[in-house]
Formats: structure tokens, C-alpha cells, sequence
């Protein structure tokens, strides 16, 4: 009786790891997947400047609605417009995965053609995720990533528009899948782009802290907030909403 309750127990913990076993298949071959579809998609459109059409809006009447342009990656591209800011026109040209020098790359294409008044930038966690991949390259991708950021300021300020810059969002709880290729070195230097982000406020230029309104006691993002470890809920973007608009209006 004892030995046919042990055979049931080895059978259920068997069948479980093996469960455990293909569910961590499942999700690393998912994941594989779409970085293979993403890394080719990058050949082919190093840019991404196929991802909007080619607009020009030129200025037709002083009486024009503020315009309002949202560019970065990912975390821009989900950035959801303000439904109380009605008095002012909002485009988005934040591209999924893209790096701080992709933004610099495309800037010409995707921003000068709309000529808008005030650009929101949001960028720079796709270059800082990738230090581990390559821990010996971190002070060199650190510091790219900070220069790529000062000239999207730079490009946006000689275009006549004003900046709104904002830190780069705080993480949000490590899964576990993404444990054996992360290392804290990201937040570390996450920390430190967004103290430079800080030094490129001028008269021109207004710095957005995002973390203040993010984080929580420990430096993450607040769940209520959070999507997944890099990405914002919809009521994260309300409650940066809440402190952008009255940054927008004319």
C-alpha cells in the first residue's frame, strides 16, 4: 500500500516537471521566435521608416491646434494620447525595439516632415538591456546611449521645437525567464542615463521624471502600473498623463 502511494506520488512530481518542463519550452521557443522575425525585419528596414508614411504638414494658419509629436520606442509608441487635450493635434512615431541611434537614424524621415511644436522623447532602454549580452562593451553602449540622446535634443531644439525629455522608465518585476540574461548592471546604468537626462534641461528643454511617478519603494514600477518587466498598463500612461498635460499646453 506505502509502495503504491510513493509510485503516485513519483508520478505526479514526474508529471509535473516534465509540465514545468515543456511550459519553459514553449515560452523560450515564443520568445526565440519573435527575435528571429525581429532581427531579420531590422535588415531589411534598418530604420524602421517604413513603420509610418512619409507626411509633410506644412503650417497653413497661426490659429493651428498645437502639435504634439510622441517619438521613441516601444514605450512611446504606447504612449496613449491625452483625451483631455483636446486644443492640441498628437502624432506618434515611437518605434517597438528600437535603440537611442535607430531614433537618431530615422529623426529626419519621421519627425522634421510634421514640424511639430513640442516633441516628447521617450528612449534608451533597448540600448541598456543589451549589456548583458555584451558586459565588455557597457561603458561604451552607456555612453553612446547618452550621446544619441543629446543629439535627438539637439536635432529636435534646431528644428524649433520645444523638448520634453523624459527618464527612462524604471523596470518592472524580473520574470523568470529573464533572469539567466539580465544583470543589474542595467539598472545601474539606467540610473545613470537618466542623471545625465537630467543635465540637458534648458530653456528649450524640460526634463519629465518619470521614475517619481513610477516607481515604488523599491525602485520598480508600481504594479498597478505595470504590463510586463519593460512595458507600461494603460493606467501607467494615465498617471504620467496626469503630469504631462499641463507640460503640453500652449
Amino acid at each position: 500500500m506505502l509502495k503504491n502511494q510513493f509510485a503516485k506520488i513519483g508520478f505526479v512530481v514526474l508529471f509535473g516537471l516534465l509540465f514545468v518542463s515543456l511550459s519553459l519550452n514553449l515560452i523560450l521557443y515564443a520568445q526565440g521566435r519573435e527575435y528571429y522575425l525581429e532581427l531579420n525585419r531590422t535588415r531589411l528596414d534598418p530604420l524602421g521608416l517604413a513603420s509610418y508614411p512619409t507626411l509633410t504638414l506644412p503650417r497653413t494658419t497661426f490659429a493651428e491646434k498645437h502639435r504634439v509629436l510622441f517619438f521613441g520606442d516601444s514605450r512611446a509608441a504606447a504612449w496613449t494620447i491625452p483625451t483631455e487635450a483636446a486644443e492640441l493635434t498628437l502624432f506618434n512615431r515611437g518605434i517597438g525595439s528600437q535603440t537611442s541611434a535607430q531614433a537618431v537614424g530615422r529623426f529626419s524621415s519621421h519627425v522634421l516632415p510634421l514640424q511639430p511644436d513640442i516633441i516628447v522623447i521617450q528612449i534608451g532602454i533597448n540600448d541598456l538591456k543589451t549589456i548583458p549580452l555584451f558586459p565588455e562593451q557597457k561603458a561604451t553602449i552607456i555612453a553612446n546611449c547618452k550621446a544619441n540622446i543629446s543629439r535627438l535634443v539637439e536635432l529636435s531644439v534646431q528644428s524649433g521645437a520645444q523638448v520634453i525629455l523624459t527618464t527612462i522608465f524604471p523596470l518592472g518585476r524580473l520574470p523568470v525567464e529573464r533572469r539567466p540574461f539580465w544583470s543589474e548592471d542595467v539598472e545601474i546604468a539606467i540610473e545613470d542615463v537618466n542623471q545625465f537626462i537630467t543635465t540637458l534641461e534648458s530653456d528649450h528643454v524640460k526634463v519629465f521624471d518619470t521614475v517619481k511617478v513610477l516607481a515604488n519603494a523599491n525602485g520598480i514600477t508600481d504594479s498597478q502600473y505595470s504590463q510586463d518587466f519593460l512595458h507600461l498598463n494603460a493606467e501607467g500612461y494615465n498617471a504620467l498623463n496626469r503630469e504631462l498635460v499641463p507640460l503640453l499646453q500652449p
